[in-house]
């Protein structure tokens, strides 16, 4: 047998007719002692094997080999998610986008050769296969998130000592630009929009619609909203939860960020239109029974779905294609970051965890406009008064 001190260990295993290659140490944050086994053909392969796992070992890239499966490892980082508090509707969205790669987390009886392979057998080829498969039966967008979820799963493998190394990080992701992230409505098209509103049948809904378009609320959030939620007086509205769809029943989540829970002002004209809704339904209920009423909906909020449906009815009537609901919030932002209101209170206005969120969203905005500030220094001292004389 061939030693050396921390250099492994080569030996030949008579039963199995193999150079076997072996190298053990210590790990730091267990204290246990961890081995790595590999078998070579003869001895040269052996010692090069030997030598080549000594230099990972000792640059830190070497891994003690994990038995789970990429299946076993998905259920157990969805785990590691509903204990660190991912809302509900976020959890099913991770699950979801992990299911179009590995189809047996949705159906166990599904065949699944990925979700099937050891994670250290994973290889940015196997991505690539999974990805393509992806690919031709969903849009370049649902592609991008599984292929970002993907990263995040073995990104966490990698933190848990399981992987060396992100076998998503050397995968160069080819997409078609297919559907913009959010569309900004313009100025006449948000006129178009509001047109077709005040005529359809709904009031509600299209208060809902200016609602969200004038103050970048999140559906959930607006959808939300109660009367006692909402000072007339003072021209603003207190955010504090959402009513999102779960597993196909509506229920309440605090907001995704602490920066979520917010005071967002009215504008005049919104603060007017709620004003006299509200005054009509002091007709018919108490003060009290108004203050516990949600703005859309009455006793119960609105389904979610219902107004991505009106939505998707209204823009078709106006002629202006296919408009989103976050395409709303999206055109408030790009309208109040075009007019010059800061960063920092769009971002505040948002709910945006901080500027940098929103900075990373609308930067390419935010580079054109700053293309206009150039200070002419030309034409700054051709209008200059002359040296007064001494």
């Amino acid at each position: 047998m061939a030693r050396g001190r921390g250099g492994g260990s080569v030996y030949f295993n008579r039963r199995l007719n193999k150079w076997v290659v072996e190298v053990r140490w210590v790990e730091e944050a267990t204290g246990k002692t961890a081995r790595v086994v590999k078998y070579a053909d003869t001895r040269r392969e052996a010692e090069a094997l030997r030598a080549e796992l000594v230099s990972q070992r000792h640059k830190g890239l070497l891994a003690v080999p994990s038995r789970a499966t990429v299946r076993e490892f998905a259920l157990h980082y969805l785990k590691q998610l509903e204990a660190e508090g991912l809302r509900p509707n976020s959890l099913r969205l991770a699950r979801l986008e992990l299911a179009y790669a590995i189809p047996s987390l949705k159906d166990p009886n599904q065949p699944d050769p990925f979700g099937s392979l050891r994670l250290q057998e994973v290889k940015p080829l196997h991505l690539q296969e999974v990805l393509n498969r992806v690919r031709e039966g969903y849009a370049p967008r649902t592609v991008r998130k599984v292929y970002t979820r993907l990263k995040a799963l073995f990104r966490e493998a990698v933190a848990l000592e399981l992987l060396v190394r992100n076998p998503a990080e050397g995968l160069k992701l080819r997409l078609p630009e297919g559907e913009k992230a959010a569309r900004a409505l313009e100025p006449w098209e948000i006129e178009q929009l509001l047109g077709e509103a005040d005529r359809s049948r709904s009031r509600e809904m299209a208060l809902l619609l200016r609602l969200v378009l004038e103050t970048g609320l999140r559906r959930g959030e607006a959808l939300a909203l109660q009367w006692k939620d909402v000072d007339l007086e003072r021209g603003e509205l207190r955010v504090w939860r959402a009513w999102v769809k779960v597993n196909g029943k509506g229920s309440f989540t605090s907001p995704k960020t602490r920066a979520a829970k917010r005071i967002v002002p009215l504008p005049p004209g919104l603060g007017e239109r709620l004003r006299t809704l509200r005054e009509e339904l002091l007709e018919r209920l108490t003060p009290r029974e108004l203050e516990e009423t949600f703005l859309f909906g009455g006793d119960r909020p609105f389904d979610p779905d219902a107004f991505n449906h009106y939505l998707r009815r209204l823009a078709q009537r106006a002629g202006l294609g296919k408009v989103r609901v976050h395409d709303l919030r999206h055109t408030w932002a790009t309208l109040a970051l075009s007019r010059g209101i800061p960063l920092e209170v769009v971002s505040e206005r948002l709910g945006h965890a901080s500027p940098n969120v929103t900075l990373g969203i609308y930067r390419h905005l935010l580079e054109e406009e700053r293309r206009g500030y150039v200070l002419d220094l030309e034409a700054l001292l051709k209008g200059s008064q002359p040296r007064p004389q001494a």
